[in-house]
C-alpha cells in the first residue's frame, strides 16, 4: 500500500513538476511566454478586485508572480512526492493563487459561450486537482493515525473509538 501511495504521489505531482520545468526553461529575461499570456489576465483580475472590493493590487513585474508560481509548484511537488504536508498546502496556494487569475469565467455573462468553456475547465482541472491534493493530505493524515493508535495500548473495538465522523469510522473498520 504504501509503494502504491508513493507511486500516486509521483504521477500526480508529475504534472507540476513538467509545468514548472517547462515555465523554468522558457522564463528567460522577461518572464518567457508565461508572463506575455498571463500579464493580460492578471490586469483583468487587477481591476476586477479593485471594483469589487475598493482594494488597490500593488503593481508589480509579471516575471516575479510566473518565478514564485514556478517556486511553488516545484518545491510543493518535490515535498508532496516525499510524503510532507507542507508539499501539499504549497500545491494548494499554488491553486489558490493562480485559478482566479486564470480562469476568468466571472467577468462574462452565464449566457456567453465563453463563460461555459472557462467554467468547464475550472471545474474540471482546478476544483478536481485541489481535491486530490486535498485527498492525498488527507489520507496520509489518517494513516500517521492509525499507525500512531496500532502502536500505542489496544483499546476495545467500540463505536466510541472508531473515529469521529463516518468516514474514519468506516476507514478504520475496514
Amino acid at each position: 500500500m504504501a509503494f502504491a501511495s508513493f507511486m500516486g504521489r509521483v504521477l500526480f505531482a508529475s504534472v507540476f513538476i513538467l509545468s514548472a520545468w517547462q515555465e523554468f526553461n522558457e522564463y528567460g529575461v522577461d518572464g518567457g511566454p508565461a508572463a506575455k499570456a498571463l500579464e493580460p489576465k492578471f490586469n483583468i483580475f487587477s481591476k476586477h478586485v479593485s471594483s469589487q472590493t475598493g482594494l488597490q493590487v500593488p503593481a508589480f513585474d509579471i516575471k516575479y508572480l510566473v518565478a514564485a508560481a514556478i517556486a511553488l509548484k516545484g518545491l510543493g511537488s518535490l515535498l508532496f512526492i516525499l510524503g510532507s504536508s507542507l508539499g501539499a498546502y504549497l500545491l494548494l496556494l499554488h491553486q489558490a493563487i493562480a485559478t482566479p487569475i486564470l480562469y476568468d469565467f466571472y467577468n462574462y455573462d452565464a449566457d456567453k459561450k465563453e463563460y461555459s468553456q472557462i467554467f468547464i475547465k475550472f471545474t474540471q482541472v482546478k476544483l478536481g486537482t485541489s481535491g486530490g491534493i486535498a485527498l492525498f493530505h488527507w489520507h496520509e493524515e489518517l494513516n500517521a493515525k492509525e499507525t500512531a493508535e496500532e502502536k500505542g495500548p489496544k483499546k476495545q473495538n467500540s463505536l466510541r473509538n472508531m473515529g469521529s465522523s463516518p468516514v474514519q469510522f468506516l476507514m478504520v473498520s475496514i
